[in-house]
């Protein structure tokens, strides 16, 4: 059990680094991701392309194992995995013992979740019907990127109640969930039924050992490993490992304890996760050439302009109109120091894109035309996404000050 002397940490014993406790503070971790992301943007489009698109598709790992990723895939389906996992540690904390343990409270980001989804998805399969590809690039906007989201919210929110944050992870986790689902629907043709009951009975042996309070990272380390494993080879994109198991990781102290088992968890992790991880999934993600070709088919391809008006218009319209709604029928309530325009900008921040968005123009467009659709497509995430978060941090920018002086 951790002491309360001066040298000590309260949740992991010796106090660690300045650079480990800096790297514990979400600026930090927002400013390493937006550089990391800017970073690969000038990289993409200089003369020394090459060296980037070589180290990002080098493949790496077992392949008796089906593990011969190459190292941006690995990023993409490694390495997010432990931002999930803090992820879906925060969430856990949140419905069990924080402002979401309300059932009704719990309930508004969900719904909100499920406007951001379907107005987009409408949106785009509206603009683009007909178009080559777009049976499954409709699903191109509904997700919103959880990283970069709070990243950016991070940045320009701090001034805002701290349930801004909460409302913006709960609805961005349940929002990532849904995209992955549709991913598992429109491109995956089977699913391994034998991989995923593995996974299904590795998370049981995991709650298992929550329960009956092991704690020996012997058992969880392998058990989370296996999980996404099983995940993988079941054609499941793995990252929701890192969901599951951050759920069912317990967050109520017993009587002998100082922190809980998700308390210490995160702590130790969320500095690997903002530090590592995190910035090296938007160094590989975020590689889009902006050449001439692409840049004038943005408002002209009827794609990309599904793309840009389901991110910008659809996901502040679906998040923001359904958590009205919602409210005013009394089906939910507001988050707690929030008001109706803090809540408009952070829909704003659902327009942030990316990652999964990414993914999807990917798979929806692969093999449509020369290869420019997709090209196109990503351009349109990126730019949307860049916007959103413009956008997003000048009304963040604006309600903070209000908030401040009333203060």
């Amino acid at each position: 059990m951790a002491e309360h002397d001066e040298g000590r940490d309260t949740v992991t014993g010796p106090r660690g680094s300045e650079l480990v406790r800096y790297l514990r503070t979400e600026t930090v971790g927002g400013t390493l991701l937006l550089a990391a992301a800017a970073i690969a943007l000038i990289w993409v489009n200089s003369p020394w392309v090459d060296a980037y698109t070589n180290l990002r598709d080098f493949q790496i790992g077992p392949h008796a194992l089906h593990l011969d990723l190459s190292v941006g895939t690995w990023a993409q389906d490694g390495l997010l995995a432990v931002f999930f996992f803090v992820a879906g540690l925060e969430l856990k904390r949140e419905l069990v013992v924080g402002e979401l343990a309300d059932r009704k409270k719990a309930l508004l980001p969900i719904i909100a979740a499920c406007g951001g989804v379907i107005v987009p998805a409408i949106i785009a399969a509206s603009i683009g019907w007909g178009t080559p590809g777009m049976d499954r690039g409709w699903a191109i906007p509904v997700a919103t990127d959880i990283a970069f989201a709070l990243g950016v919210l991070a940045l320009t929110g701090s001034r805002i109640p701290a349930s801004a944050r909460v409302f913006l992870l709960s609805l961005a986790v349940v929002d990532d969930l849904l995209a992955i689902a549709l991913i598992a629907i429109l491109f995956t043709a089977s699913i391994a039924a034998l991989w995923l009951a593995g996974a299904a009975a590795c998370l049981i042996v995991y709650a298992f050992a929550q329960h009956r309070r092991v704690t020996t990272p012997f058992l969880y380390v392998p058990i989370a490993l296996l999980t996404w494993y099983c995940l993988h080879e079941a054609g499941i994109h793995p990252t929701i490992a890192g969901v599951a198991l951050g759920l069912l990781t317990r967050v109520k102290t017993d009587p002998d304890e100082e922190n809980s088992p998700a308390a210490r968890l995160e702590h130790r992790i969320q500095p690997i996760s903002a530090g590592l991880c995190v910035p090296l999934f938007a160094l590989f993600a975020s590689g889009v050439p902006l050449d001439g070709g692409v840049l004038s088919g943005l408002l002209s391809d009827p794609v990309s302009l599904a793309v840009i008006a389901g991110l910008l218009i659809g996901k502040p319209v679906g998040i923001f109109g359904i958590s009205w709604l919602t409210i005013k029928l009394g089906i939910a309530e507001k988050p707690r120091s929030l008001e109706f325009r803090d809540m408009f900008a952070l829909s704003v921040l659902g327009g942030i894109g990316f990652t999964v968005s990414l993914l999807v123009a990917d798979l929806a467009l692969a093999g449509i035309g020369d290869g420019s659709e997709a090209e196109t497509a990503k351009a349109a995430v990126l730019i949307s996404s860049v916007a959103a978060s413009l956008i997003g941090s000048a009304l963040l920018l604006r309600r903070g000050r209000v908030h401040a002086a009333r203060l």
